[in-house]
């Protein structure tokens, strides 16, 4: 039904729960029919914004008597399993923030519960169906980079393993779009200029999972003869302009930055040579008045699809879940010292396989909690924040 409106519960109302309202609330084919969170002034506030009454701090409850197609899980990754497998049970389809997991036994569960419950998952990965990124696809169809050889892609200056999870995440699938699948990985990763240690391996800041490496450079091989490059180094400052990505191929260049892209019409670049702006490519629903994210209204715009198709979503949650497994085999390919081969078999957690596997079972003892924000685990490790 290619007119269908869409009923979409919203489970988490401030920062990327906000952004994912906005955008179902601009959509002319979703409704927001439900809103759950724990803190009733934000409950409030984005109930009173967005002329939303039906107000939950009980998530079953919710679902149960507003009946929604889709729930939206934008909350801290540590507990987007519970809340998935939750959903899941109602038979409702769901969107979860990125990672969609902390490891792949989590992520695997949660595929086996959306299928045994013919469920869709889909993991907020939105630049990959963000105007810029539409651009460099339609450039790559029109052949003006001829045969992709080489994809590059870096972070925004996070510690490393922690800008792997977080940032690293959006920016591996933005190269799934034209890597197709990555077959393996090889990192070299370190900690105060030294290879990773027991002691490196540490809870994420923002309840990632665990992670360690405060530089990361990996490198995959995708389908074909597509190579590709994702650094994810801690900077002094955390550094938006270096969040980018860029595509080399045969006969051009191009070059993505969120909502732009340019295009360079030879594959070597010269000081002499000129960038090419491509013009950016908004959803046929999207105003400019709009006040979601274009590349949020695009996530939104690509569910509707999918349902009105009966087809995955570009960022399903099994493109989600092989996200995962590349950044699980860069840690993994990063302690062990080889190259690692996707889909792994053994699907535990690697950093916490190998810090088990060096320490002994005096030393080994529990992770020490550290501070959930960002700057404040900073603290935690000795790293002064500029």
């Amino acid at each position: 039904m290619k007119d269908k409106i869409y009923r979409v519960a919203i489970l988490g109302c401030r920062g990327r729960g906000r952004a994912a309202a906005l955008a179902y609330h601009d959509h002319p084919r979703t409704q927001i029919v439900g809103l759950c969170d724990l803190v009733q002034e934000r409950l409030d506030n984005l109930g009173t914004e967005l002329g939303v009454p039906a107000q939950y701090t009980d998530l079953d409850q919710m679902i149960q008597e507003n009946e929604p197609d889709i729930v939206a899980i934008p909350t801290g990754t540590e507990f987007h399993y519970d809340l998935c497998m939750r959903v899941l049970e109602h038979g409702v389809h769901i969107e979860v923030e990125k990672p969609m997991c902390v490891d792949l036994v989590q992520a695997d569960a949660v595929m086996a519960k959306a299928e045994s419950k013919r469920c869709k998952v889909a993991v907020h990965h939105q630049g990959r169906v963000g105007p810029g990124m539409l651009a460099l696809q339609r450039a790559v169809d029109q052949g003006k980079v001829g045969q992709i050889r080489y994809l590059y892609g870096s972070g925004k200056g996070y510690y490393g393993g922690y800008g792997l999870m977080n940032i690293g995440t959006h920016m591996i699938n933005n190269m799934l779009r034209f890597g197709q699948q990555c077959h393996s990985v090889v990192t070299q990763a370190t900690t105060n200029g030294q290879p990773i240690q027991p002691t490196d391996v540490v809870p994420s800041p923002s309840g990632m999972g665990t992670i360690a490496g405060e530089y990361i450079s990996a490198t995959f091989q995708f389908t074909g003869n597509v190579t590709g490059t994702l650094l994810q180094h801690r900077f002094d400052q955390m550094d938006t302009s270096a969040y980018v990505m860029e595509i080399y191929g045969s006969e051009g260049r191009l070059f993505w930055k969120g909502d732009q892209a340019w295009w360079l019409p030879q594959p070597h670049y010269l000081p002499d040579r000129q960038w090419e702006a491509l013009e950016p490519i908004f959803s046929d629903y999207y105003q400019r008045e709009n006040r979601s994210d274009a590349s949020d209204f695009g996530f939104v715009d690509e569910y509707v699809r999918s349902l009105d198709d009966n087809d995955q979503h570009q960022c399903s949650g099994y493109q989600g879940r092989h996200v995962l497994e590349i950044m699980m085999g860069i840690f993994e390919s990063a302690v062990y010292g080889t190259r690692v081969d996707l889909p792994q078999k053994d699907r535990q957690h690697p950093l916490l396989r190998w810090h088990a596997d060096r320490l002994s079972n005096e030393e080994l003892g529990d992770l020490e909690l550290l501070p959930r924000d960002y700057s404040s685990w900073l603290s935690g490790q000795g790293i002064k924040r500029f």
